[in-house]
């Protein structure tokens, strides 16, 4: 059977003239799940016991069991959730003074390859289905009691690699029936799919675009992240000029600081020299550790010099709150889990 939670409004509408029921019967459920966060057809109060039955027998309410809950010393909260398919996906919550943002995973396990990432190095499994990410929200609301109000692709998975689900599960989001977060509140990070940030600029959408560059060189970003052999910085470069301008969109660039790797004044140089007259910011990170991993954060120093270099030459650039690292649960630390080795 399919998650209901698969649908967004119209398809759903769909759906239901196809099982011979009134289309705003599928606009009530809709509204339904999403404001109340129900897991059950039973719960479902605002149509007959005879509807409730007939969905049970076509559809489910897919909701995850949570494996395991770390917190971490500054309250950000990870959690294992179960697929029920001998998989499971790991989310993040961060708590700001502006609300609280989630970071959701779009695929178990991920192709990209990036050598700074725990999903590096383990086997692809699937993309996840749009009902799969927005339960992550739901079930981080459940059991937090918690309303999230900023929504960040960036866990596990290349969310631009499962573009129609990720895309689904946005119009779900921004639904005002449904989770009703607005689209300037979502964050899509991506690698570099140069032909699907070509596609997301047709969409039109008011999300934030994340670019993770981290490299001003492609011998230097090919090592660091294998997609720049099949689309280089140049090419990628260009999608971006096009999405600022298609969109009217600023661009963030994800930039994480390696020891004697990319953050020398002369990749600063090269920075600023790339991006100049882009609307854009970069974001700083500083590089996390994970288990086997080759690169290793730079100093506080260098991040500071570096940040001070693009502002001081017209590239406004910040530095990434670490948040959730004591608990592998920060930048680039999250990881595909299976639930036979469900490792912390």
């Amino acid at each position: 059977m399919r998650n209901i939670k698969d649908y967004d409004l119209e398809e759903l509408k769909k759906q239901f003239i196809d099982l011979n029921e009134k289309a705003y019967r599928a606009e009530q459920v809709f509204k339904w799940i999403y404001t109340t966060n129900t897991t059950t057809f039973d719960e479902i109060t605002n149509i007959s016991l005879e509807l409730r039955e007939k969905l049970k027998k076509q559809y489910n309410l897919k909701s995850y069991k949570i494996l395991k809950k770390q917190e971490s010393y500054d309250g950000t909260k990870k959690y294992l959730f179960d697929l029920s398919d001998e998989n499971a996906i790991e989310t993040v919550l961060m708590s700001y003074h502006h609300g609280y943002t989630i970071c959701v995973s779009s695929q178990i396990g991920c192709k990209m390859g990036c050598k700074f990432c725990a999903s590096t190095g383990i086997p692809f499994g699937r993309n996840l289905t749009s009902g799969e990410i927005i339960e992550q929200i739901l079930a981080v609301q459940r059991e937090e009691n918690i309303k999230i109000s900023n929504i960040v692709f960036m866990g596990i998975g290349e969310p631009l690699d499962n573009y129609d689900n990720v895309l689904n599960a946005i119009k779900i989001i921004n639904n005002p029936k449904g989770l009703n977060i607005g689209a300037r509140h979502i964050s899509i990070s991506t690698s570099g799919i140069v032909p699907k940030i070509y596609d997301l600029a047709k969409e039109k959408l008011q999300c934030t675009l994340s670019i993770s560059l981290h490299a001003t060189t492609d011998e230097k970003r090919s090592k660091m992240m294998p997609i720049n052999n099949k689309y280089p910085i140049r090419e990628l470069i260009e999608a971006c000029k096009d999405y600022i301008k298609t969109t009217n969109k600023r661009i963030s660039f994800e930039y994480a600081l390696a020891k004697n790797n990319n953050e020398t004044l002369e990749d600063a140089k090269r920075l600023v020299k790339l991006l100049k007259g882009m609307l854009c910011h970069v974001n700083l990170i500083p590089i996390n550790k994970i288990e086997n991993g080759k690169y290793i954060k730079t100093t506080n120093e260098n991040i500071i010099k570096f940040r001070n270099y693009l502002n001081t030459n017209g590239i406004v650039a910040t530095i990434r709150r670490e948040l959730g690292s004591d608990i592998e649960a920060a930048c680039g630390q999250l990881r595909r889990k299976n639930l036979k080795n469900r490792g912390g």
